[in-house]
């Protein structure tokens, strides 16, 4: 191993953001383990990496204890979209929360530094806009979403109480809407459903009348703010928020892709989600201050690249 390079572990490896963080550290030259489960997460996802000599691949499932020698922890294991997390909603909330545990027992005994990715759904339907770190959230605690929200938040509490209980060095970073390449076919969020749609030919779901407004951060800067948060010193821990402050209401995001794609399908009204957001953008201030992070990728220029990658999997179907 080089000198300078890690052990690092990156749970829910083979999933969206989870394969650009194991490419991205292991073109660093560092000693890459990823694992996953294969539940949201693909092996085509990672299969670029699996000849690199200093990247390794485990199937496995957070939920349970996992017994390895790592220098620093990445964890993002668990289903990131409605469709996903609602499929099984006890398994979901399992995964934030004994996943957590468990990525944390691991750290502790080990002493590596944890990075815990968490959301921007921790804040709800928020009642503060733009949403700030010290913004507790408007979350209902028994709605069908709440799986993820309450598990995420939980996650977060575990996260900070192994810090005053045991002094670990850890770091909670707040991801906001993240689109790009690798997205899932089937992945249920909404620049992913919009672009499939447009390029079928399908109409575009519209929930609610398209006036909530979404923030969208492409994954190349996401990735950038996690490393950075990650080589921050012990204490800055967080919770920093991650992603685009740039605001858009989800009917323009709609005929935006209908422009870039060329397409010429119908917009279609449908009724809005249970608990479905009204609005959502990052107050970054925090990350600008600490990481000297913002994002770069303007929306139409990472639209661009993530319909180019879309054409060409739907053409390979």
């Amino acid at each position: 191993m080089d000198v300078g390079a890690k052990r690092i572990l990156v749970t829910g490896g083979a999933g969206f953001l989870g394969s650009f963080l194991c490419e991205r550290l292991v073109e660093s030259g560092h000693e890459v383990l990823c694992l996953d489960n294969y539940f949201t997460g693909r092996r085509a996802k990672i299969a670029h990496l699996l000849d690199r000599p200093n990247f390794e691949v485990m199937r496995h499932d957070v939920c349970f204890p996992t017994h390895v020698e790592v220098d620093e922890i990445y964890n993002l294991a668990c289903p990131a979209s409605p469709v996903h997390y609602q499929h099984d909603p006890v398994q979901t909330t399992k995964t934030s929360v004994l996943g957590a545990i468990n990525m944390l027992g691991l750290a502790k005994r080990t002493g590596a530094k944890l990075l815990h990715a968490s959301t921007s759904e921790v804040y709800g339907d928020p009642a503060v806009h733009p949403q700030p770190e010290d913004y507790w959230g408007n979350v209902n605690p028994i709605g069908p979403r709440s799986c993820y929200d309450e598990g995420k938040r939980c996650a977060e509490t575990l996260v900070f109480d192994y810090r005053r209980q045991h002094g670990m060095p850890v770091k909670v970073m707040r991801i906001f809407n993240t689109y790009g390449p690798r997205m899932n076919l089937d992945d249920g969020r909404v620049v992913s459903n919009f672009v499939v749609a447009a390029l079928r030919g399908e109409p575009l779901q519209i929930h609610g009348g398209g006036k909530q407004t979404r923030s969208f951060c492409f994954v190349d800067d996401l990735i950038d703010g996690m490393i950075a948060l990650m080589a921050t010193p012990p204490d800055i821990c967080g919770p920093i928020n991650l992603g685009n402050p740039s605001e858009i209401t989800v009917r323009s995001l709609a005929e935006t892709v209908m422009r870039l794609t060329g397409g010429r399908s119908e917009l279609r009204d449908t009724p809005a989600l249970a608990d479905d957001p009204r609005q959502r953008r990052p107050d970054i201030a925090r990350a600008q201050k600490l990481l000297g992070w913002e994002p770069r990728v303007p929306l139409e220029q990472g639209l661009a690249r993530t319909i180019e990658y879309f054409r060409r999997v739907l053409g390979n179907a």
